[in-house]
């Protein structure tokens, strides 16, 4: 065998030989028992970040169906005053017309000031506009001297609600 041969193989046995001196000098329960114990936490954090996903999922459930259930709650209040004022105006037994009216009146002024609390806003079209199928429903036409398409007469006022359209108007335009 050659010097550089020999050499070689005495390194690869000096390696093996440093290599199992190293292994006997470790304690491989020691390190096993640490896995596990981290192995161990790391479940109880999963199980604990489970848990917590499902009570957020929970509780978020539960705040949108009280957002759902309450959402008209304060523009049912507003509407009480309307109803108390209404209910004032009939209990009147004085046969004053006047005062009746005048009753009716201040309740609608209620329900508007209610209404534009709450971006309920009315679609009041006039006689002559064009017609806006946006806003607008035509119920049917009739000959006039007026423009095709026009509004010829308003049967029922139409409302949006935060720009939106609740109701349209419902109104009867010009034939062609």
């Amino acid at each position: 065998m050659s010097t550089e041969h020999k050499s070689e193989n005495l390194a690869a046995e000096h390696e093996v030989a440093v290599t199992q001196d190293e292994v006997q000098g470790v304690d491989f329960e020691a390190q096993l028992s640490a896995a596990l114990t981290d192995l161990d936490r790391a479940r109880q954090d999963v199980l604990y970040a489970k848990a917590e996903m499902d009570n957020v999922r929970r509780r978020a459930a539960e705040e949108n169906d009280k957002a759902r259930k309450f959402a008209v709650e304060k523009f049912a209040r507003e509407l009480l005053s309307v109803k108390d004022a209404m209910e004032m105006a009939l209990l009147d037994q004085s046969g004053n017309f006047d005062a009746l009216k005048m009753g009716v009146d201040l309740t609608n002024k209620a329900l508007v000031s209610a209404f534009e609390k709450f971006e309920l806003i009315e679609v009041a079209p006039a006689v002559g506009d064009k017609l806006d199928p946006n806003v607008h429903q035509a119920i049917s036409t009739e000959p006039a001297q007026q423009e095709p398409n026009t509004i010829v007469r308003v049967l029922q006022k139409g409302y949006t609600l935060s720009g939106r359209v609740l109701r349209p108007a419902m109104v009867i335009v010009a034939a062609a």
